[in-house]
């Protein structure tokens, strides 16, 4: 849209469902807090992913969310002709400080329609980190709120075992 003028291109909007949603400005917490699991996931996992931060994802032709980090399967020319699609997805990761609500609904459910088999919200205010898998049409088939000490891996690498407070920095 963009490209054809409907939108400027430097406007803060994803795709989601049909519809062009404004998203939220990002405040320096929310920007550290990115950065920091995303360089705590590259030293984790390396060369077997591709760590984006803030790079829109095409789930379908109406959905190109831009989830905070997304762990994808790596590709030599790093996506330069086509963003990932779900069948690259390992991990999404959504840093939620004003978006909660939406994060934990509306693009749950977007993500689990699609198939994305982990999606982790990382709820700031709470320092909570809430872990969806087992996709389905209906949403996720399970979900869990993990507190410090817990840690989680990413399904595909059960070896990268993570800390809560690890994912906040506070380790």
């Amino acid at each position: 849209m963009a490209e054809v003028g409907i939108l400027s291109a430097d406007e803060q909007v994803e795709l989601l469902a049909g519809q062009i949603i404004q998203k939220m400005p990002k405040g320096p917490a929310h920007s550290a807090l990115c950065k920091r699991l995303e360089k705590l996931l590259e030293q984790r996992l390396g060369d077997q992913v591709l760590v984006r931060l803030q790079d829109p994802i095409h789930l379908d032709d109406y959905s190109e969310p831009e989830p905070d980090i997304a762990v994808v399967h790596p590709q030599a020319d790093f996506y330069a002709t086509a963003h990932p699609t779900p069948a690259a997805v390992y991990l999404i990761v959504e840093v939620a400080d004003t978006t909660l609500e939406r994060d934990l609904g509306s693009k749950a459910a977007l993500y689990a329609a699609a198939g994305i088999a982990d999606y982790w919200v990382l709820n700031v205010a709470a320092q909570q980190l809430h872990i969806f898998r087992e996709p389905s049409p209906d949403g996720y088939q399970r979900q869990l709120i993990l507190r410090a000490p817990q840690a989680i891996a990413p399904k595909i690498f059960p070896t990268c075992e993570i800390t809560v407070q690890a994912c906040f920095g506070l380790a």
